[in-house]
């Protein structure tokens, strides 16, 4: 069965600084309706606008990924995000009285804890999923970055880092199941180098930067007097300048805590690609740009598509067979058009034909070249449609379905001998007083040859 999609089973809220400006910021994040996925309310704001926290509205990606709409803007969001995805929440509204999220310690722990504390509810509606298919890259060859996305039944992250620090060179992150994110990344820091405070300060950033709200590097001495500005001017106490080394308040929580919080970044911007995806991740020093650009990338793959093509693995056994397909609907050869059904929810079903050139309508459609009618794909959709609508009774052997209405019928592709049609039919709506809305797909593979919308009436047989 088809995973649900999950909110908040209550709200909760954190207070904590802004890493970049330096404001005491208070969050809070609500249970959603479904469908809703993760939106951002500016409450500090007149009207209070809402902005999308979609890969398209990210507008600034440094030191953060900053998303924007209509002139309004929220940054630092990644750990938020990061830890909503990671708990497997589909759909949240945050609240927030500043153009920033708290940066709290600079990861993502303390939203892990909230989520644990509040729990989850599941929802009616099932969970989309983005499923790599084939091999998605993106690189920049300014900075050497890249990452590639690889088929795989479930998410998995590798994250590897470096850089030219004796004390940070090169390492590695690997996050095999999205359930051990809160004991293997979530604790895990940004981080930040000496050498790059003082022009992040020049450039009005990290007003909020602490020693205990970041890992910080210091591996190119400097001189004391220079060292202890820099400490007045983040409000810290004064190091010795000669100890080179990690100088933050809190010890590392793990050896490659850089590397892992490169891992819990990717995971808070690849949220923004508003599902869930199922695939494997290798990054070669990933940062929030790069993050945006495989998001926005496959955001685009997202909107050319109205929906991907379902998988098949035929060594899976039906959830209905045909011989229970026969029981449910009263065709029979030569007219029964679908063969079993791999997948079933509350408001979609995925069904299957095996096209034979011993198909009867080949004799004649057309005898030097056949070509399945393209009115019975439309016919075979309807058919699994009328599958899905009686799933939504009980005693299904006890209705029938007749269509009343299709519309938007598009043929895209010819369909011979040897094609494996993939059926899924969605409801648009709620079924109401026996009358059902759906729409429907039919896939050879990965390519769409035919959709339509069907309107069906459920009726009890006599």
């Amino acid at each position: 069965m088809q995973a649900k999609q999950h909110t908040l089973q209550k709200s909760f809220s954190l207070q904590g600084k802004g890493l970049h400006t330096g404001l005491q910021i208070h969050i809070s994040f609500h249970p959603a309706p479904e469908n809703f996925g993760y939106k951002i309310k500016r409450i500090d704001l007149p009207e209070q606008p809402v902005v999308e926290a979609l890969a398209e509205n990210v507008i600034n990606t440094q030191r953060g990924t900053i998303v924007a709409k209509n002139d309004v803007q929220i940054s630092t969001i990644e750990h938020a995000l990061a830890a909503l995805y990671a708990s497997q929440i589909d759909n949240c509204l945050i609240e927030v009285d500043a153009p920033e999220f708290p940066i709290l310690d600079g990861s993502a722990i303390q939203y892990m804890d909230a989520i644990e504390q509040v729990g989850l509810t599941e929802q009616k509606a099932d969970r989309e999923y983005f499923v790599v298919k084939h091999k998605i890259e993106v690189k920049d060859d300014a900075t050497g970055a890249s990452i590639v996305v690889l088929p795989d039944d479930q998410l998995i992250i590798n994250s590897l880092i470096a850089f030219d620090s004796y004390f940070l060179d090169s390492q590695f992150a690997t996050l095999n199941n999205i359930a051990d994110f809160k004991t293997e990344v979530a604790s895990s820091r940004t981080f930040v180098f000496v050498r790059e405070i003082e022009p992040l300060l020049e450039n009005n950033l990290i007003k909020g930067g602490d020693l205990d709200n970041a890992i910080v590097i210091y591996e190119r001495q400097i001189s004391q007097e220079r060292l202890d500005r820099l400490a007045d001017k983040m409000g810290v106490k004064h190091k010795d300048a000669t100890q080179l080394g990690y100088i933050m308040n809190k010890p590392l929580a793990f050896p490659n805590e850089p590397a892992r919080h490169k891992l819990l970044d990717i995971i808070g911007d690849i949220a923004l690609i508003g599902k869930p995806l199922r695939g494997r991740i290798i990054a070669t020093c990933p940062g929030h740009k790069i993050n945006n650009a495989l998001a926005r990338l496959i955001r685009k793959e997202i909107k050319l598509k109205d929906v991907q093509a379902p998988d098949y693995d035929p060594n899976i056994p039906p959830l209905i067979d045909v011989n229970r397909i026969k029981e449910l609907l009263p065709h029979r050869y030569p007219f029964l058009l679908v063969d079993k059904i791999i997948e079933i929810g509350q408001k979609h079903i995925v069904g299957i034909k095996n096209v034979s050139v011993n198909e009867p309508f080949f004799q004649g459609h057309f005898p030097q070249e056949p070509v399945m009618p393209g009115v019975l794909l439309v016919e075979a959709m309807a058919q699994t449609g009328g599958l899905l609508v009686l799933h939504q009774v009980d005693e299904p052997h006890r209705y029938s379905t007749y269509f009343m209405k299709i519309d938007n019928v598009k043929f895209r592709q010819k369909v011979v001998p040897g094609d494996t049609l993939k059926f899924r039919l969605e409801l648009l709506d709620e079924i109401r007083r026996g009358i059902s809305n759906m729409k429907g797909y039919c896939f050879v593979g990965e390519k769409l040859v035919c959709e339509a919308e069907f309107m069906a009436q459920i009726v009890k047989n006599k």
